[in-house]
Formats: structure tokens, sequence, C-alpha cells
């Protein structure tokens, strides 16, 4: 045999090998083990939709009318409606106007701002209506709740829209602007438009939010549905009542990702062409310098200035003695505890997905993946309700145990850990694992050795970001937890709705300290994925 047909044999033998490793032949949708892992990730995902569904169906057209038409929602409604379309536009504004300050004009110290416009997404919400109660104890109503949402949540919008502004190719605004546009209007023509998938995302994001929150709302009097479904859980234990306006939320839910959906339009936002894309040109301020340092001096003080300084005066005035509180140390261990082991299930339970998404993408991984974006819109009450009833009526032994609790982490927070493995495993070349089994590796052996340690550091950072929302997350942990179990996010929840503010402060200032190193890591990958 020739050297030539000795290299023709061990391609085609190789080229076997791949295929027998990626599931035999025949296989369209990629390896049937992790096709048949992904069918069973997607079923677990569905367990709040289809708890809705099911509740819905059993109530029967008599209960949904008396229940859902009738005047206490009417009001919830209202308030829910009205939060929305209040603070999401607030945010787009503020987080638009920040991005573009900070990004494509002369602002001083834009370095330094665009840290801090990001910073308040590590203090959590209901942490900043703690804040705020204490500056206005009479805080509440519409404006109450508009106030602490823009403040919490104009970050989800700000951070995707900087991302996009820092990497957007000029040269559209150049041509523009030889056109005779002034700066506005090739501001509004021209660059907005390409903000829109990152807009509307991030307008997604916060709606979502508003959606789901409680302690925020809760502790400001302000009835959403959600505070309102934990009512009527905690009153009637899953009744009725509780399932109905869940399955108004989560229409809601369902109607805000249908409408992002139809937001993002078919244009193009890549560039096309030969060529090195210039650098961005940044728009002189002139006389607007003063003026914009002080619009973000008024958010950076409103969204970070009293928070902090509340959670300090409240600290101050405790003493020594709030750091003294017998629960504080079981209760940061046990966030940890959680975050860290809820952190590492999620992005284990992603990484299937993001293999399948990026490795053999068609229309079976495209549906897996939208089946798990849906469910995890869903807000922490519904996922909540529907392992409560799904683990009483069928499973008891596991009802309030950890199991539970950190599943509904991984329902809630895997698109979190999705997005980023999608990405890093995007960035490293199937032709190395392919050339990891042509040599004899099994595909195992090959998939560790190559593609998971090349990927490794996109899944520390989706497990990071996992960890961020399981250390703020209060709703699930409420009505999930093990009887006697505290986490700095419900021992702060519990004295504060006792008034006990000073108590309180020692766990809201923990809370800040174990998310402001995952906020500034999200900051830090986006700035990552605009090539900076």
């Amino acid at each position: 045999m020739t050297s030539q047909q000795s290299t023709t044999a061990a391609r085609k033998s190789g080229a076997k090998n791949l295929r027998n490793a990626a599931g035999g032949r025949g296989s369209r949708f990629g390896p049937w083990p992790v096709v048949v892992l992904c069918l069973l990730i997607a079923a677990f995902s569905l367990l709040p939709l289809g708890f809705v569904v099911v509740a819905t169906a059993n109530a029967g057209w008599d209960t949904i009318a008396t229940l859902v038409f009738r005047p206490r929602v009417g009001e919830l409604l209202f308030n829910t409606l009205s939060l929305v379309l209040i603070t999401v536009p607030l945010c787009v504004l503020i987080g638009v106007g920040g991005a573009w300050l900070v990004e494509r004009t002369s602002l001083a110290g834009n370095k330094a701002w665009a840290v801090l416009l990001a910073a308040p997404l590590a203090i959590p919400a209901f942490v900043n209506s703690y804040a705020w109660v204490s500056a206005i104890p009479s805080l509440g109503g519409i404006f109450g709740g508009v106030l602490i949402s823009v403040l919490s949540y104009f970050p989800l919008v700000y951070i995707p829209v900087a991302a996009v502004l820092s990497r957007l190719d000029p040269a559209l605004e150049q041509s523009a602007a030889a056109l005779g546009l002034g700066p506005w209007r090739v501001f509004f023509r021209v660059v907005l438009p390409q903000l829109r998938l990152a807009t509307a995302g991030g307008a997604l994001l916060v709606s979502l939010h508003l959606l789901a929150e409680y302690g925020a709302f809760a502790m400001i009097a302000f009835d959403t549905f959600t505070t309102a479904i934990y009512d009527q859980f905690r009153s009637t234990f899953n009744g009725a009542a509780a399932n109905m306006l869940a399955s108004v939320l989560v229409l809601f839910c369902l109607l805000l990702l249908l409408a992002e959906s139809r937001t993002r339009g078919s244009a193009r936002y890549a560039r096309v062409g030969a060529g090195v894309q210039s650098g961005p040109t940044r728009l002189k301020l002139g006389a607007y310098q003063a003026p914009g340092q002080l619009a973000l001096i008024a958010v950076a003080v409103l969204a970070l200035g009293v928070p902090l300084w509340h959670v300090g005066r409240w600290l101050i005035a405790g003493g020594a003695e709030v750091w003294t509180r017998n629960d504080l140390l079981t209760s940061l261990l046990r966030t940890l505890d959680y975050g860290l082991i809820g952190a590492a299930v999620t992005t284990v339970l992603a990484f299937p997905l993001a293999y399948l998404v990026i490795r053999h993408p068609g229309p079976v991984s495209t549906f897996l993946e939208a089946v798990n974006y849906i469910s995890s819109s869903m807000p922490g009450i519904v996922v909540a309700l529907a392992l409560v009833t799904i683990t009483v009526h069928n499973v008891p032994a596991i009802y309030q145990s950890s199991l539970v609790l950190v599943a509904a982490y991984a329902l809630l927070f895997m698109p979190r850990a999705l997005v980023n493995l999608r990405a890093g495993l995007a960035q490293v070349p199937r032709e190395l694992d392919e050339a990891a089994r042509a040599l004899g590796k099994p595909p195992l052996v090959a998939f560790l050795r190559v593609t998971l340690r090349l990927a490794a550091p996109a899944a520390a950072g989706g497990a990071a970001l996992v960890f961020l929302g399981i250390v703020n997350e209060l709703t699930a942990t409420l009505l999930l937890a093990p009887n006697g179990t505290r986490t700095l996010a419900t021992q702060f929840w519990l004295l504060s709705s006792e008034i006990d503010y000073m108590g309180a402060a020692p766990y809201a200032l923990l809370m800040i300290l174990l998310s402001a190193p995952m906020t500034y890591l999200l900051f830090v990958q986006s700035k990552k994925a605009a090539g900076q």
C-alpha cells in the first residue's frame, strides 16, 4: 500500500469514527444521547408552563370567570401595566442616553462612568426599596414603584446598548454627516435604528423583572400580580385564586416575549464589505459637558448613593451588635452553599443544549433553546407554585427540600449559563475536537480534553451570573426553602418586614458585596463581546 493510499484510508477511518461519535449514520440532529438529554431538560423546563395550563384547565370556565373578571384583578392589571408602561421607557431613556454619552462622546471620565452606570445592578431591588423607605417612609404607590424600578433596572438596558455602541461601525455616521445631516439627526436616523436589538432585549429584561419582582413592591405596599399571588398563596396555600392570577401573569410574559420578537425585524446589523472597521468617532460635547456630567451624577447619586448611604447609616446606628447575630454567619454560608451548588447544577444542565445549538444547529436545537427561554422567563412565584404543587401531589418526600429549591434556581437562571456557554463553544474550533477523535481519542475524552477545557472560561462566566441571580433571589426561596433555612435575602426580608432596619443592614451589605464582583464580570464580558 502506497503512502497516499494509507493517508486516504486513515482519512476514511477518521471520518467513520467521527460519524459514529456523532451519533451514527443517519443522525441528523446531533448525537442521540445529547438530543435525548436535551429533550429531558426541555421537559423539565416546561414544568411551570404545564402547571399553569393544567391549573387553568382544571378550574373550569365558571371559576376562571369568577376569579379573573373581578375588580381586584382590574386593579392589579392597572398597577402592573402602568408600572411597565412608565418604567420601561424611562429605563430605555437613561440606558441609551448614558451609553451614548459614555461610548460616543468626549465625556470626561468616561471609563469611570462606564463602570458606575452598570454598578446599580449589584444592589437588589428590594434593598433599594429598603433604602428609599428609610429616606422617605411615606413612599408608595405608582411613583414609588417606578422610582425604585428605574433606579434598579436601567443597567439592564445600559449594558447591552453600551456594548453595541462601542463596536458600531462609524462609516454610516460619517456618510450621513458628509451628506449634511447634523449630529442629532445622525443619532436619531442612523445610530438609534442600529440599537434596536439591544434596546428591545434590555427592555424585555426590564419588563420581565417588573412582572417577577416581589420584595421591592411589597415593602412600599404597591400591589402587583406577583405580590397578590404571594399573599393568596400564604393565606390559602396554592388556592385557585393564586393559580388564576399566575395564569394571567404568565400570559403577560408570553405576550412580552412575542412583542420583543416582533421588534427584531429582518434588517441586517452586521457590517459587510472589505476593509478594516475604523474606531468610533466621539462627538465633542463642548457646552453640553457640564449638563451631561450633572445628569450622570444625579443618576449615580439616586441609584448608588441613596442605598449605600442608608445601609451605612443603619449599620452605624446599630453598632457592633448587628454583626453579632447568631444567624448572620449561618445565612451567609447557606447563601454561598446554594449559590455555588445552584450555579454548578445550572451550568451542567445548560451544557448539552449549548453544545447542540452550536455544534448541530437546526430546527430541533432551535426549538429546545426557545422552550428553555420561554420557561425561564416566568416569574419566580410561578415557578415556586408549580414545584410546590408537583411535589405535594406527586413526590411529597422532597417537598420543601434543598433539591426542589436548587431545581427552581436551575429553571429560573439557566439562560444566564446558556448564553455564555453558547458564546464560548462558538469560539472553540470544531476541527480541534475532530482532530482528537481522528487520532483515536474516544468522543468523551476528546470533549473533556479539548472542547471543555477551551470553553471553561465561558462556563465560569455563566456560573458566576447564575450565582449572582441566586444570591439576590427572594420569592422562590421564601416559598421553597426547607423549614428553618435562612439565606441573606430571606433573613433580610424577615427583619426589614419587622421594621428592624438596623438588624437588616448587615444582610443588605453582604448581598451587595457578593453581587458586586459578579456585576463587574458581566460588565467586562460585555466589553469582551465588543472586542475591547
